[in-house]
This record gives structure tokens, sequence and C-alpha cells, in this order.
């Protein structure tokens, strides 16, 4: 019998050398797909960027875009293009890129300007507007880029308080005062944030901002332990609205009154009670006209704010209805809302709503006057974050989740707060 003998060292390191050799083709024909597939326009954009003003003018270009596709159906290219400027945005943008810049009354009046017609959440009407939120008690911050010096990216307005603010007239129409008392203050209260710039939308720039100040107000005010957002609820009203209409809808195809009120028949969330529909009509003087109806005519002209009764009825059901549309309502599994999913996505607590807490007409207007505090504890931030993006868990206060049941029926999601 022949003996089988080992193959060849030389065998091996051969297979060896030829593996490596594949490897390293596979590779390189990987680079040259990449490099297939980057658009033409990518090393214009870099070209533009390393101009004077380019940067700018990139910036510009995506907003004309984005303004172009909300036009324009289904346009793989202009998405494209403008994915393309979004990704090299970011790049340029980045937390590390950008300056942050407290804003006072001494700083340049072109950067007081932009501040003044930039604020987009609670508008400012004069110079003395502007001077009360730059002043004491007050703090705003941009962040800047060094390709763009003059031009802030995005504002912080930033009240210093002893207390989580209920009501944004407090924080806005307030005196001016001369002093702080530092021993007074152990609050950030963020009540608007605004991105100045439509190009960089898509781009993780408010986030960093707000962490960042954060940490400059710890280090001014060592006594600081509670921050917290005041915010508008943009969308709340026009939800309701399109809510009511599906009742009503759902009212005329099944021919039944009773469709969307309290009751065994119905099987979507409750509106109102039928108790509190009856009120409504009542004191509106229209007992003949569907209490639906009516309540949609009242919440669209804002009639309903005339009558104290009328608030007194409508604080309870809109309350619990804010609550559901802020805590329940989703779109792909995160808050419909924008600036619930802003806040959400930085890891903060849906803490509580607040009852006529702007009554100007854009809050009236927006959100029936409700407004709700986002709370952040800076310790579980990134939890939160991470459980919010991850699994779509909303952390939130057990007022908000109590609201959220009362409203939501059957949908409603059984939980207890954590907090």
């Amino acid at each position: 019998m022949t003996p089988i003998t080992p193959a060849p060292s030389w065998n091996r390191s051969t297979r060896s050398r030829a593996h490596e050799k594949s490897e390293g083709a596979l590779l390189k024909a990987e680079e040259r797909l990449q490099a297939a597939l980057v658009p033409r326009y990518h090393d214009l954009f870099v070209q533009i960027g390393r101009l004077e003003g380019g940067v700018k003018h990139l910036v510009d270009m995506r907003a004309d875009t984005l303004d172009l596709l909300s036009s324009v159906k289904d346009s793989a290219e202009l998405r494209s293009f403008s994915s393309c400027l979004r990704e090299m945005l970011s790049h340029w943008f980045s937390a590390g890129l950008l300056h942050l810049q407290r804003i006072t009354w001494e700083s340049s009046c072109d950067i007081l300007q932009k501040i003044s017609e930039y604020e987009a959440v609670h508008p400012m009407r004069n110079w003395s507007d502007l001077k009360r939120r730059v002043g004491p008690y007050r703090r705003c911050f941009i962040f800047t880029h060094s390709t763009m010096p003059r031009e802030p990216m995005v504002v912080l307005h930033t009240a210093l308080t002893n207390q989580i603010s209920d009501n944004i007239q407090t924080i806005v129409s307030t005196p001016i005062l001369d002093e702080e008392d530092v021993d007074n203050i152990n609050t950030a209260i963020f009540y608007s944030i605004t991105s100045t710039q439509k190009g960089l939308q898509g781009v993780e720039l408010g986030n960093y901002l707000i962490k960042r100040v954060v940490r400059e107000l710890q280090a001014e005010f060592p006594k600081m332990t509670q921050f917290s957002s005041l915010s508008p609820i943009p969308g709340f009203r026009d939800w309701l609205v399109g809510e009511i209409n599906k009742v009503l809808g759902s009212t005329e195809s099944s021919s039944s009154e009773d469709s969307g009120v309290d009751g065994p028949s119905s099987t979507a969330p409750t509106l109102l009670t039928s108790a509190e529909l009856q009120k409504v009509a009542e004191i509106a003087g229209k007992e003949d006209v569907s209490p639906l109806v009516t309540l949609k005519k009242l919440l669209q002209t804002n009639q309903w704010m005339g009558a104290e009764s009328m608030v007194e009825v409508l604080k309870d059901p809109l309350m619990r209805l804010c609550a559901r549309y802020l805590y329940l309502e989703k779109r792909r599994g995160y808050a419909v809302n924008p600036v619930a999913n802003f806040h959400l996505r930085n890891g903060a607590v849906l803490w509580r709503l607040n009852w006529q807490a702007d009554t100007g007409p854009r809050g009236i207007s927006q959100s029936c006057g409700v407004m709700v505090n986002y709370r952040y504890f800076l310790g579980d931030t990134m939890r939160n974050s991470q459980r919010y993006m991850e699994e779509q868990h909303i952390e939130a206060s057990q007022q908000v989740i109590d609201l959220a049941q009362a409203a939501g029926g059957a949908d409603s999601p059984a939980g207890k707060s954590n907090l």
C-alpha cells in the first residue's frame, strides 16, 4: 500500500495567495461600484463648497430643491439630488464644527435683527420684545458655522426661573428687570427653538444645541437642577377637526346619531361624551344642530374662547384629546406631532399638559391654548432616546398617561409612569 503523503507546503501557500488575490479583486470591484454610484454633481458640490459663500449657496440650493419636491410628484432625481446635498451638509455642519454663541443686547445689530426675524414660535412685535428675550433671566444661544459666521443656524431661547413654567405669557410678556437673583434660579425653560435654514432640514442641529446649552447653564448656575421645555402643539386643532370630520362622515354613512359618542355602539375612541356634547349645544344655543357640527365650528372660528362657561366645559375633553394626540397618535411608530418627536428623540419626558397656557391667536388656532412641558432628566435622556428610537416607547408622566387612556378608548395601552 502506498502511503499518503501530506500536500507540499507550497501548495497551501499558493491557495492562500489565490484567496488573498480574490479578496483584493472583490474589494477593488466594490470600490469601483461605489465610485460609479456617486453622482457626478457630488464633485461639483465639493468645488462650490470651497468657494467663499459657496456653502451658503448650497444650503439655499437645497431649500429650493425641497420647495420643488413639495410641488413635484414622484421625482426620484430630485430626491436623490436633495439626499446628496443633505449628506454633504450633515458632514460640514457636524457638532464639532459648530460655534456656540450667546446673544445679548450688546451683540451686533445685524445678528439681533436676524434673531428677531427668524423667530417663528413666538414672533416679536418690536425691539422691546427682543430686548426682553436677551436680557436678565433670559438666555439666547445660537449655533454659527465658520463658513457662515454672520448667519445663525439654529436659535434657542431660554427662561431662567425657580419652577417649571406652565404659561408662555409669563415668559414673553414680563417686564424687563435690571438684575438676576442667582440664588433664586434653579430651572431652565426652553421656550423656543428655531432652525433658520430650510436647506438644513434633516440635519441634526437643535438637539446638539440643547445639550451644549445645558452644560453652559450648569457651569453658570451650579444650583440649576431642572430642565424643561414649554412647547407649543402645532397641528392639534387641525387633527381634532379631522377626527370630528371622520365621526361625522361615519355618522352619515351609518345614519346613526350616536357614532363617535360614548355608548356601546361606538368602536372608535370617544371624542366627547354625550353629556359634554349636550352642554356644548346648550351653551351655544344650537340644540337643533348636531353637537359635533357645532363643536367643529366653534373650534375653527375660536368662538368658544369668548364664553367662560364654554371654556370650562371644553377643558376636560380637550386635555384628554390633546394627551391622546401626543401620546397615542403615531406615524411609522413615532409621535405624529413634530415638536413631540423632536424632544422625544432627544430623550425628554412627555411630562405635563398645561391648560390655557397660550391664549394668543396663534396658540388658540394651533392647539386650543394647550402647551406641553417636555422635561429633561439628564441622567435618563440617553436611555429614553434609545428606547424611543429603537422601540418607539414614549416616556410619559402619569398625568399624561391617565389623560390619554381616558381619551383613547380600547386602543389605549395600559401603562404606569416610571417617574
